[in-house]
């Protein structure tokens, strides 16, 4: 019951149907390729009729998120991605902003509790090592590290001292040494999102989903 959205994404470069009641009583789905300049006229429409403010994309690599730049007449203004200092996307971000496009990190403490995230991040012993001679945590030397990057981040915390730390991270900054230290993790997606791949789908392996971005 809302008169608009501030921000409307196309989610996954995918699309699916559901096919019927899984024998465990999940979902089950067929997959189909997208029709990137049909769905994004209906993203601009959207845009143009007031229902939202801004339009934009998630899990989109460079190569799909070129393929919307080169049909569109209103660009994306953000690609929501995983995101976080295991997983850095130095190509996908200077590809995005080279292109005017935000990046937005959806997991930048590596999505601890859900059941795609893990404690990778917040267990890197790297980012342990900086929290300590700084005086701060883990979650808040990632969270600085994507502002310092030009990264918007998507923190989700019902602790309320968690958020107050969260908002803590403006006071200070990374050292050099620290940078490259970060820049230096060995690098892994997290996310791999098998469930998108099939081979009666658009994408028949994960270097095809990701367009080798892997």
């Amino acid at each position: 019951k809302l008169d608009y959205l501030d921000l409307y994404l196309i989610h996954w470069p995918i699309c699916l149907k559901q096919r019927k009641e899984g024998v465990s009583g999940g979902k089950e789905y067929d997959l189909f390729p997208m029709d990137f300049s049909s769905v994004w006229a209906a993203m601009e429409d959207s845009q143009r009729l007031g229902l939202t403010k801004s339009i934009g994309l998630s899990n989109f690599t460079c190569k799909k998120v070129a393929d919307i730049l080169s049909i569109a007449k209103i660009p994306p203004v953000v690609n929501q991605v995983e995101l976080n200092p295991l997983w850095q996307q130095k190509k996908l971000k200077d590809f995005c902003h080279g292109n005017g496009i935000l990046l937005q990190a959806y997991s930048p403490l590596g999505a601890v509790g859900t059941k795609w995230g893990s404690n990778r991040v917040m267990e890197c012993e790297v980012l342990k090592e900086i929290g300590k001679v700084k005086g701060k945590t883990v979650a808040q030397v990632c969270l600085r590290w994507a502002y310092e990057e030009g990264v918007i981040v998507i923190v989700k915390s019902f602790n309320a001292e968690r958020m107050k730390q969260n908002l803590e991270i403006m006071d200070w900054s990374l050292s050099e040494d620290e940078l490259k230290m970060i820049q230096h993790i060995p690098q892994s997606r997290g996310i791999q999102a098998e469930a998108f791949v099939s081979e009666n789908g658009p994408f028949k392996t994960l270097e095809e989903l990701w367009d080798g971005e892997i």
